[in-house]
């Protein structure tokens, strides 16, 4: 019986493989659905929005051999160049990536591209910075539209966006239906713990507006960088079980792949940990 949910694979969890084919058919092997690709800010993920036809076919060709989907997209590079950059160059190079990023996952079939949630990061928050990113994503919100591609705020590390409630100021203000939340479920609990708040209470307030989850380990500070139950605090089965009652069924494993230990049993056991997890919360939340 096929499963009620649906879990992806960040591309950076991998090494770094030859072809598509390779990557799509080792996140599936793993017993995942789906993989996230990268688009960061080093230039050879930038790259790949300025990508031949050709090279945009070989990647669908890829998934439709493997029948592995490359559902979402994460478009960290907007880090280094924010919409909310006192600088006009930059805010100009913003948009272009993000309506390149539009432009590719129309032409890959993605769903749902997921922006880091800063108006900037380099650079010092203010105001100004804050009135450019809004204006800025009303526009980003318009491209996504005409697309029919979704966009997604990640719930980040620094105080800007790193609750839902946070988000859903700025989803409120836009009030579009192409833009919404995918929280991080690891970042969220920090916030938490930051805040003495409540993780289930912070997504209640992003109910109808959350299109997916990412789903990571954490402590407090600490943000990045750790496997799966090895010690972390983020609270995945009420998280979890919360978000399966407002109808969320996409989740994503998000962790790294720096080299070390064999990456097969690391993808095998993480799959492993977060289907558990994911059946944990879908029980909690049903009651069966």
């Amino acid at each position: 019986m096929e499963r009620e949910y649906r879990l992806g694979l960040y591309e950076k969890a991998m090494p770094d493989l030859d072809s598509w084919e390779e990557k799509l058919c080792l996140a599936a092997d793993s017993g995942f659905d789906w993989l996230e690709i990268s688009v960061d800010e080093s230039d050879k993920k930038l790259s790949r929005l300025y990508g031949t036809g050709e090279e945009l076919r070989a990647i669908r060709q890829a998934v439709e051999h493997t029948s592995v989907p490359i559902h979402t997209m994460c478009l960290s590079a907007q880090r280094k160049y924010p919409m909310g950059s006192r600088d006009g160059k930059i805010r100009a190079r913003s948009m272009e990536i993000l309506e390149r990023a539009i432009d590719m996952a129309a032409q890959l079939g993605i769903r749902l591209i997921q922006l880091a949630g800063y108006d900037v990061y380099y650079e010092k928050h203010g105001e100004d910075t804050r009135r450019y990113f809004e204006e800025n994503l009303a526009l980003a919100a318009a491209l996504a539209a005409r697309a029919g591609v979704t966009l997604g705020f990640e719930t980040m590390e620094t105080p800007f966006m790193d609750t839902v409630g946070k988000s859903m100021h700025y989803v409120t203000s836009v009030c579009s239906p192409y833009l919404g939340v995918y929280p991080d479920l690891g970042n969220l609990k920090n916030a938490a713990v930051l805040y003495g708040s409540d993780v289930t209470g912070d997504l209640k307030q992003g109910a109808g507006h959350i299109l997916a989850a990412h789903l990571k380990e954490t402590r407090p500070g600490i943000y990045r960088d750790m496997r799966f139950g090895s010690g972390g605090h983020t609270e995945y089965v009420p998280g979890i079980a919360e978000l399966w009652k407002q109808g969320v069924r996409m989740f994503t494993g998000e962790f790294w792949y720096h080299g070390e230990g064999d990456y097969r049993r690391i993808l095998r056991e993480a799959s492993a940990f977060l289907h558990a997890r994911i059946e944990e919360g879908r029980q909690l939340a049903t009651g069966t």
